[in-house]
This record gives structure tokens, sequence and C-alpha cells, in this order.
């Protein structure tokens, strides 16, 4: 058998040889160079610039996320105009992912009143994240078989919390149309049955109302409005916009006034005041419309109204504090 043949050593080839197999004897030590690795003590000046340039962009990187993680929460604790603007920011986002998650869930059906079940199971937690206690009372009110039509008062857009809170089977709230373009939550609106009105164009929204009308009649469905049209913060209620009263009558079914407190205790848009806090939700007795006509709608909007100002009167003079406060 012929002798095999190894290459001799020689001092230059076995410095090489060392060198191309640092990265291999490093990792049997644990500790794996690569030859491309700036040593620190080599002196070589475009490594010593590299390493103090990284470690600088590394070190103000650092020393923001520390300053912004000190810095938050004693903002949120000091401050109550950010602490304000984070829950509202929070508030609105919420509800925008929980519309994401509802939207393939009510898809299924397609457009159809029964998703509202969807969305209020989606949105009745968040009155806890806000500690937010909410306290109905009258709901023998609701006990009605027939369709009818709900009003309430409109403070803010906590007022969905309210709502969530008794929304009754088979209820949708009729809303401005610009709605419908509001992402994600304009979307699963609509999935929902929500009814969308331009109120620009009178002739449209009578149009609407007309048909919802005939659908609240054959489809066994209630509406729920806010009369006062917009958002109110005069710690009273504005005088009555009669689409509803009109919707009504021409289904003669019954009113239901619903009454929400004021947010005034623990939430205020002006003050920039959002905190913990307690709402009453009144359910007044229905008012009926049977015989009813067109022109009988400014006095039983009226009367309605005056109900209902009267309710949150009694209720603001219940909360701790000089008389009725107004939010927006």
């Amino acid at each position: 058998m012929p002798r095999q043949k190894f290459p001799r050593f020689h001092a230059g080839m076995s410095s090489n040889v060392v060198k191309a197999a640092s990265p291999l004897a490093s990792a049997v030590t644990g500790k794996l160079q690569f030859p491309w690795q700036c040593n620190l003590q080599s002196g070589r000046p475009f490594c010593n610039n590299f390493a103090n340039t990284g470690a600088m962009e590394l070190s103000v990187a650092q020393w923001l996320l520390v300053v912004c993680l000190v810095a938050f929460p004693l903002l949120y604790e000091w401050s109550v105009s950010f602490k304000y603007f984070c829950k509202m920011a929070f508030y609105n986002g919420w509800i925008l992912t929980l519309a994401i998650l509802a939207i393939p869930i009510c898809a299924v059906r397609g457009r159809n009143v029964e998703n509202m079940k969807v969305l209020q199971f989606m949105l009745l937690h968040i009155k806890y994240l806000y500690g937010i206690k909410i306290e109905v009372r009258g709901w023998e009110n609701f006990n009605i078989k027939e369709p009818y039509v709900v009003v309430s008062n409109h403070q803010s857009s906590l007022d969905l919390l309210g709502m969530m809170e008794i929304l009754p089977s088979r209820c949708v709230p009729i809303a401005k149309r610009e709605l419908m373009y509001a992402g994600t939550a304009g979307l699963a609106c609509w999935l929902a049955g929500v009814i969308f009105i331009n109120r620009k164009k009178t002739d449209d929204a009578i149009s609407v109302m007309t048909e919802a009308a005939e659908t609240m009649l054959k489809e066994d469905v209630r509406v729920w409005v806010f009369p006062e049209g917009t958002r109110n913060h005069s710690g009273s209620l504005l005088p009555f916009k009669r689409g509803a009263f009109h919707l009504a009558v021409k289904a003669q079914v019954p009113v239901i006034p619903v009454v929400m407190s004021s947010y005034k205790d623990f939430y205020c848009k002006k003050e920039r005041k959002f905190t913990t806090g307690k709402c009453t939700v009144r359910i007044l007795p229905g008012v009926h419309t049977k015989g009813l006509s067109s022109d009988d709608v400014p006095e039983l909007a009226d009367r309605v109204r005056g109900m209902m100002l009267e309710a949150f009167s009694q209720m603001s003079s219940e909360r701790p504090g000089k008389g009725p406060g107004g939010v927006h």
C-alpha cells in the first residue's frame, strides 16, 4: 500500500491556517468570532469609529425608550388633559378593533338586524375597562311585544355604552350617513342593519323614514333615535327634531323615551376630564300614537321632550354637587 503524503506546514502557512480556522476554534470554546469582526484593541480607526457610532446610536435609542417609559405614566397620572386624550384614543381605537373582529361574524348573515346582538356582546365590556357603573331604571317599560321607537338624549360618544346596556331585541339605531364611511365601524354598523340618513337632504331623509316605518311593521324591528340631532353639552335638552315622531305616527307604534343622566361627574370634553363614575339610564313609560296623524306630531314631540326633561332634571338633582352639568 502506497504511503499517503501529507502537506508540510511552514511558518507562514500555519499562521494562515490558524486564522482561517479561528471561527471553528472559537466555536469549540464557546466564543464564536469571525475575521471581519472588529477588535477594539487593534487600534484600527475604521473599526473603532464603526463600533463607537453603533454604540452611540443604540444608547440614544435606549435613552429615548427609558424617557418614554418614565414620562408616560407620570403624564398620565399628573396631567388631566393627557389622561383624557389617551382614554379617548383608546376608546375609539378599541371600537374600531372590535369592529374588525365583528365583521367576519356578521358577514355570515349579511346585512341583518340580528347582527346587532354581536356588536352589543362585543361592546358591553368597555364600561368595565373605564370603571363606569351603569344603573338602569324602568326595565318594565320595554315589555312591549310590538315594534316601537326609542328616543334618547345625546351627550357624547359615551352614549354608546348606555345604549348597549339596555338595547332591546331587534333594535337598530338611526345614524347620520357619514358614519357609514367610518372605516371598520361603518361596515360593522351596516351589517348590523343600522339605518343611515342624509340629514342635509330632507327628501332623502323622509324617504328613509318611510321605508323604516314599513320595515318596522313587516320585520318586527325597533328603532333607536337621538331626536336632538347632535351632541348636547348645555346641561338640558335641545329642541327635538320631529323625524322620530313622524316615524312613530306613520307606523302607529309607541314612543319610548330613554334618559341618560349627565356625565359631568366623570366626563367632560371642555374640561378634558375622563375618570371613573356612574351613569343612570331611565326608561320612561311609552307614549302611544294610535289614531294620531302628522298634524299631531309637533304636540307629540313637545310632550315627550317635556317628560324627558323632567326626568333629566330629577336625575341631575340626585348628583353630588350643584345642579345639572353638561358634556360634549
